[in-house]
């Protein structure tokens, strides 16, 4: 079955060379593309697609405020977005993950990349380029933030050996491949964690890793 993406972005070319990438692929098939933020959200709740790929400049509304209606917090039934840009700028990425994106990469991140972000985010994953991991985690680490929370109750230790590649950006196929386990007794643990912790998604799960020292 295939997985039904929206596109939002403000330039043609980008819209249609998108639409051609993500067609091409056996398992994805373009359902909609939006040439704004506004039109963008419209479109999500008429088609209801699996995931969308939002840019973050549109005019009439920002990307981060078209994941903020699709995606925020207190969206009941989420659409999984995945947020590219031009601009690999900290705080860009910073309110796109805050507004509830699952995942963040650069336009010049490549078809593997983005079809790689695509299956993450239909998967219930998030997938942020490693280039942006690296400096958006140090950029936290460094932040002057109020000491992170304590965890409702300890963590197991298993659940600690699944939060250390969940902060380092891997899938949960990944991760069960490391820890031979299977993707479901992944999620269950990090269904966990996020309950413990008090986190939405597993970029807070791994920005609380970074902050307390994990990684």
């Amino acid at each position: 079955m295939s997985i039904r993406v929206l596109i939002a972005d403000d330039q043609p070319i980008v819209r249609t060379g998108l639409t051609m990438l993500l067609d091409a692929q056996p398992d994805i098939e373009v359902v909609g593309a939006a040439a704004d933020g506004r039109e963008a959200v419209r479109l999500a709740l008429q088609l209801r697609p699996d995931v969308g790929l939002f840019d973050i400049r549109m005019p009439l509304m920002d990307g981060i405020e078209a994941t903020r209606h699709l995606a925020g917090p207190d969206v009941t039934d989420p659409l999984p977005i995945v947020v590219i840009t031009t601009f690999d700028l900290d705080e860009y990425v910073h309110g796109a993950l805050k507004a509830g994106a699952r995942g963040f990469l650069l336009k010049d991140a490549g078809p593997a990349l983005l079809t790689q972000a695509i299956h993450a985010a239909a998967d219930g994953d998030a997938l942020i380029a490693p280039s942006v991991t690296v400096r958006l985690l140090a950029a936290f680490a460094h932040a002057r933030t109020p000491p992170p929370s304590q965890p409702i109750e300890p963590l197991t230790a298993r659940e600690e050996e699944v939060l250390v590649p969940v902060a380092q950006g891997r899938t949960n196929n990944e991760i069960a491949s490391e820890l031979h386990i299977t993707p479901s007794t992944v999620k269950a643990h990090l269904a966990s964690l996020m309950r413990k912790l008090g986190a939405r998604n597993r970029v807070e799960v791994a920005m609380w890793a970074h902050e307390t020292g994990r990684i």
